[in-house]
């Protein structure tokens, strides 16, 4: 198939699985801020889970995105034998990795939501909510791993499907436990690990049956150290980005509420929100191109490996142009849409085109350090994710406030220096390797 065509048949429905995937904790949140007289106290109880949710995703990062690619180099050397025991082993990694995170939950569960700031008030929310989704850990941990097994292998419509089917199922379990049972905030996270169960099901039941060029073997899922770890290896970029992402999110709010107050926390969460979009877009682009760089590299055909990051890189650039264009041209109307607080959205106007100061850039960034994932280029890949967020980002957005005249400023502009200083770091690493390919 050509190449622009291949990439557009997997990117799409990668972007829209990303959206929908998102619906999951929105629906959740939504049904459970709507409880009659404790749903505002009960919305914040779950949202100190949030932490704790992208944690156990990003240990699901290591299988989809460190053993997906590895999988699709193999079979694009015609070694099917070998990628099918990647899928095994990453199988494998999964399971373990589920009853340990399980484990963890149920024994020091609340210490650690107290730790994400929980309350007095809310922690027994926040409790009741992770007490019953840790339990279906192991069905978000084989949803995320092993879809991109099947997106690996050019079938990104089915990989949609199996996150659609989850997400639909979610809504409509969250109406009839909440509305209906009276549930409360277990209803919401029995209707989760549900959905998300249903989701492994197909994913699994796909993976087993003659459809799929990758098949999932019993015998295959085991310890395979020679496997496992430079899967681990790769995935490992992925995942410290999911991980970290945390510890951004909670260091500007921490800067902000000293030197800014609520109002500066309250226009970071539009801003992050805005970013969120950013994080849908240009990612399942990337998800898309995956499977084409590393089978072609695979392959050892390089002319449709560089035609697809060309590709890619131009898609990724052209996305954060425009929403850069849209934050700097109409700031005021994309803040009104995450409020009608005419205070906030002046606020966040001015603290606005400061954070996204140098977005149309972003897309470089993205393109090259994701690419390095694919093409089996681990130790960059990694480097790179430190580099940007906890060697430049965090420690900025604590050490500006005492240069700049303007504290709050000087936490905002932490993010398009950080970004500016990483784009010049990753693309002269990644253009010196797309030269030698």
């Amino acid at each position: 198939m050509p190449v622009v065509k291949a990439f557009v048949k997997l990117a799409v429905p990668a972007v829209a699985a990303q959206l929908i995937n998102i619906l999951y904790n929105l629906v959740d949140k939504m049904f459970i801020g709507h409880i009659p007289e404790i749903g505002s106290q009960a919305l914040a109880g779950v949202g100190v889970t949030t932490p704790v949710i992208l944690a156990i995703s990003a240990f699901a990062a290591l299988a989809s995105m460190g053993g997906a690619p590895k999988a699709s180099i193999l079979m694009g050397k015609g070694e099917k034998n070998q990628a099918e025991r990647v899928l095994g082993t990453c199988t494998w990694m999964l399971l373990m990795i589920s009853l340990i995170l399980t484990v963890l939950m149920l024994v020091f569960g609340r210490s650690i939501l107290m730790l994400f700031g929980a309350s007095t008030d809310t922690i027994v929310y926040a409790v009741d909510y992770m007490n019953i989704y840790c339990l279906g850990t192991v069905f978000t941990q084989l949803t995320l791993g092993l879809n991109a097994f099947i997106t690996a292998q050019g079938r990104a419509m089915i990989s949609m499907r199996n996150v659609a089917i989850g997400a639909v199922t979610n809504m409509i379990l969250d109406a009839l436990f909440i509305n209906v049972f009276g549930m409360g905030v277990q209803g919401a996270a029995l209707a989760t690990i549900i959905s998300q169960a249903v989701s492994a099901c197909f994913v699994v039941r796909y993976l087993c049956t003659d459809k799929t060029d990758l098949h999932l073997y019993r015998r295959n899922i085991h310890f395979d150290g020679k496997l496992l770890g430079p899967c681990i290896l790769l995935g490992t970029s992925p995942a410290l980005m999911q991980l970290t992402e945390n510890m951004v999110s909670i260091s500007f709010n921490t800067a902000l509420q000293k030197y800014g107050g609520d109002m500066a926390v309250a226009s970071m969460s539009i801003l992050s929100s805005i970013m969120q979009i950013v994080m849908l877009l240009l990612p399942g682009l990337v998800q898309g191109a995956q499977p084409l760089l590393s089978y072609n590299l695979g392959a050892d055909n390089i002319a449709r490996v560089k035609k697809t990051f060309r590709l890619l890189f131009f898609c990724c650039v052209s996305g954060s142009v425009m929403i850069w264009l849209l934050c700097m041209g109409a700031p005021s109307t994309m803040a009104s849409v995450f409020t009608s607080d005419h205070k906030l959205i002046q606020y966040t106007v001015r603290s606005m085109r400061v954070y996204f100061a140098v977005l149309l850039i972003y897309g470089v960034q993205v393109a090259c350090q994701y690419s390095f994932v694919a093409l089996d280029h681990a130790p960059k890949a990694i480097f790179l994710t430190i580099w940007r967020k906890i060697i430049l980002l965090i420690p900025l957005i604590f050490l500006l406030p005492h240069i700049c005249p303007d504290p709050v400023t000087g936490v905002y502009l932490a993010e398009p220096i950080a970004d500016t200083i990483a784009v010049c770091t990753t693309a002269p690493m990644f253009f010196a390797y797309y030269r030698k390919l």
